[in-house]
C-alpha cells in the first residue's frame, strides 16, 4: 500500500505546482479539482473515509462550481468594460 501513497503524494505535489504555474485559468480549476480527488483517494486509503467524503464533495464539487461560476463571472465583466470602452468613443 505504500508505494500507491507515495504515487499519489507525487501526483498530488506535480498538480499543486502546476495550478499555480498554469496562465488559463480553466485549466488550473480542473487541475485544482483534480488534486481534490487525489487527496480525497488518499483520504480513503488513510482510513478515514468521512474526512475522504467530505473533501470529495467540497473540494471537488462546491469549489469546482464556484471556480466554474467566477470564471464565467470575470469574462462577463471583462466583456462589459470592453463594451463599455467601445461606446465611449
Amino acid at each position: 500500500m505504500m508505494p500507491i501513497k507515495a504515487i499519489l503524494l507525487a501526483f498530488l505535489v506535480i498538480a499543486a505546482v502546476s495550478v499555480c504555474a498554469m496562465k488559463r485559468l480553466l485549466a488550473s480549476v480542473i487541475i485544482f479539482a483534480s488534486c481534490s480527488v487525489i487527496t480525497s483517494v488518499l483520504w480513503i486509503l488513510l482510513a478515514a473515509p468521512d474526512i475522504a467524503i467530505t473533501e470529495a464533495a467540497v473540494g471537488t464539487g462546491i469549489m469546482g462550481v464556484l471556480f466554474f461560476v467566477v470564471i464565467k463571472r470575470i469574462r462577463v465583466i471583462e466583456e462589459e468594460e470592453e463594451w463599455k470602452k467601445n461606446a465611449g468613443r
